[in-house]
C-alpha cells in the first residue's frame, strides 16, 4: 500500500487532475462498468460510464474495510437502478460469486485523457443484494467479499452419504444402500489406529 499510496500522492499535485473512482461488476451477460461522477473514462480496453441506461448510476461507495480474524476485506457498492427489472437482475441470487473489480485513478481535465495506471484496490465478488426502496427512490446494495474469502471455504455439505456422492458422481451408486457411515479420525499420527487394543498395551500406554 505504500507504493500505491506515493503514487496516488504524486497525481494530484498537477491542478489539472481530477481523482475517479471505476467498479466493474460482473453480471451473466457482459459486464457492468459504472465511474464516479459524469462522463465516461477509459483505461486497460475497458470502458466506464456515469450512467449505463440500464442499469443506473453509482449511488455510493463505502470504504474498503480490512479484515479481522476470520473476515476478509470487504466493500459495498450503492447502485440506483432505473427499473425494477434491473434491481432484480442485480440483486438476484444468481450474482453471489460474480466478480467485482475496483480501481482509483486520476485524468486531465483538459483532455480527458486517463494518467497511467489506476490503481487496482479490490478484487473480489458479490457476497448478496439488498435492496431499499423509498419515496421517489430506489437503492441497490451490493455487499461484496475479498477473494481472500474463498481461503475460509470448509467445504460444508461435503459428506459421506448418497445424496452428495451422486451430486458429484452422477449415476454411481457405491453409497446407495450405505447407512450410517462414520469417519475414523486417527489422534497423534498419521496412520489408523487398531481397532482392537490388548490389555498389554494399555498398561504400556
Amino acid at each position: 500500500m505504500a507504493d500505491d499510496s506515493a503514487f496516488l500522492a504524486g497525481q494530484f499535485d498537477p491542478p489539472s487532475l481530477l481523482a475517479f473512482v471505476a467498479v466493474e461488476i460482473a453480471l451473466s451477460v457482459g459486464f457492468l462498468r459504472l465511474v464516479d461522477g459524469a462522463g465516461q473514462v477509459s483505461f486497460a480496453g475497458r470502458t466506464f460510464l456515469g450512467r449505463d441506461l440500464d442499469f443506473g448510476v453509482l449511488a455510493g461507495l463505502e470504504p474498503v474495510t480490512d479484515g479481522m480474524g476470520d473476515q476478509t476485506p470487504a466493500l459495498n457498492i450503492g447502485i440506483n437502478p432505473p427499473t425494477p427489472d434491473a434491481a432484480a437482475i442485480l440483486g438476484g441470487e444468481d450474482m453471489q460469486g460474480r466478480s467485482v473489480l475496483l480501481w482509483v485513478g486520476t485524468l486531465n481535465t483538459f483532455t480527458g485523457a486517463v494518467t497511467p495506471d489506476p490503481v487496482l484496490v479490490f478484487t473480489g465478488e458479490v457476497d448478496q443484494g439488498v435492496l431499499n426502496v423509498g419515496l421517489g427512490s430506489r437503492r441497490l446494495d451490493l455487499s461484496c467479499v475479498s477473494i481472500w474469502e474463498r481461503l475460509f471455504d470448509d467445504a460444508q455439505g461435503v459428506r459421506l452419504s448418497n445424496a452428495y456422492h451422486q451430486s458429484a458422481w452422477p449415476g454411481e451408486l457405491g453409497f446407495e444402500y450405505v447407512t450410517a457411515v462414520q469417519r475414523q479420525l486417527p489422534w497423534g499420527s498419521d496412520t489408523p489406529r487398531p481397532a482392537v487394543v490388548s490389555d498389554a498395551l494399555k498398561l504400556r500406554l
